[in-house]
């Protein structure tokens, strides 16, 4: 990599993300972008359990894994598994009370956090530096300044995690022969204001299938919510979806997604775990803000209605608010994303999709 001091670059690096899954997947691209800079990085990643279960395998990564249902017996399982052990840079790219603790446990030379915009609950008070106030609002170039302020100038944009071949046989599986255009709609995210209404999911389906000729497929997790969900979907539309929620690990969902031509979803993280194909994401946003949160490879496709959720909700503008706002007041919030603004985008993702270079 051209104009990158690798003697700069610290070899032992201690990053603490332990949520959300969105939020795991789009630390990815910082991690390869470190490794790119300096190739016999050793990478040390405190994650959340059920995270973990996406970017374990990843190359030259060693993930400590934190039971955050564990209590004290889960500190104390980290702390026993951190002792001996000091890192060049501790990498907090986690703003929370719980991080602020774990942080506690982690000997480094040098301990890095968030800017002023995005820090909150004192994480100043944990660190010694701090990343340089960042333009974008995204989250993704926020984590990616982490990996600038050790010397990783150049970023490398992948998401890309390791599909087992037995993954990827079950999406073969579950896929079939159906050679159609495929639209995937994975309609709920972990905080369920952010989910959009099932029948107006029904008529995007309605409208991909007769309109584009395409097969819609539902996806997402095994609880009963989601489950719930889908099935208002299906019972909604007037056309024949297939109905996968709850029949695949996360793994597998990626391997569905690489067989795919677009996916409807909220901000979630399947939203960002599809950065990881060539898929175009239609990412749905009212309760939070696009230009934060938005599927990042395929930005140009999210539908975005936070503005008038702030003008609603808050009498204020979206530059007004602070960084990080969700507004998640009511579930009247995502109701105000009309079905035409999806379809609108569905219609232009089939004639060009998006770039993802």
């Amino acid at each position: 990599m051209a104009n990158v001091d690798r003697a700069q670059v610290p070899r032992r690096i201690c990053i603490l993300r332990l949520s959300a899954l969105g939020d795991c997947a789009n630390v990815v691209p910082t991690i390869r972008t470190l490794q790119a800079a300096r190739p016999d990085a050793e990478i040390c990643w405190i994650i959340n359990r059920a995270e973990a279960s996406l970017v374990a395998e990843l190359p030259r990564v060693e993930c400590l894994v934190y039971d955050k249902h564990g209590g004290r017996g889960a500190i104390a399982d980290l702390k026993r598994q951190l002792a001996g052990r000091r890192f060049d840079a501790f990498l907090n790219m986690h703003a929370s009370w719980r991080a602020n603790r774990i942080s506690l446990l982690v000997q480094a030379d040098r301990r890095i956090g968030f800017d002023a915009r995005r820090a909150r609950d004192a994480q100043r008070l944990f660190v010694r530096e701090r990343i340089p106030a960042v333009a974008s609002r995204h989250v993704v170039d926020g984590f990616l300044a982490f990996a600038a302020e050790l010397g990783a100038t150049e970023p490398v944009m992948d998401w890309r995690v390791p599909i087992a071949d037995d993954d990827r046989a079950k999406a073969r599986e579950l896929i079939g022969d159906d050679r159609r255009d495929i639209l995937f709609i994975s309609p709920c995210s972990s905080h369920t204001r952010r989910n959009w209404l099932a029948e107006r999911y029904a008529a995007v389906a309605d409208h991909a299938i007769r309109e584009h000729d395409m097969r819609v497929v539902l996806v997402g997790g095994p609880s009963d919510l989601e489950k719930q969900i889908g099935t208002s979907i299906e019972m909604a539309m007037s056309e024949q979806a297939d109905n996968f929620i709850g029949a695949t690990n996360l793994k597998q969902l990626i391997a569905l997604f690489e067989r795919g031509r677009l996916l409807v979803t909220p901000d979630s993280g399947p939203a960002h775990m599809a950065n990881a194909t060539d898929i175009t994401t239609i990412s749905l946003h009212a309760a939070t803000d696009p230009r934060r949160s938005g599927a990042y490879r395929s930005r140009r496709f999210c539908v975005d209605y936070f503005a008038e959720a702030a003008a609603q909700y808050r009498d204020a503008t979206p530059d007004a608010l602070k960084w990080g706002t969700r507004i998640e007041d009511d579930d009247r919030v995502m109701a105000l994303i009309p079905v035409e603004a999806v379809t609108e985008r569905i219609d232009q993702a089939m004639v060009h999709p998006v770039s993802k270079s």
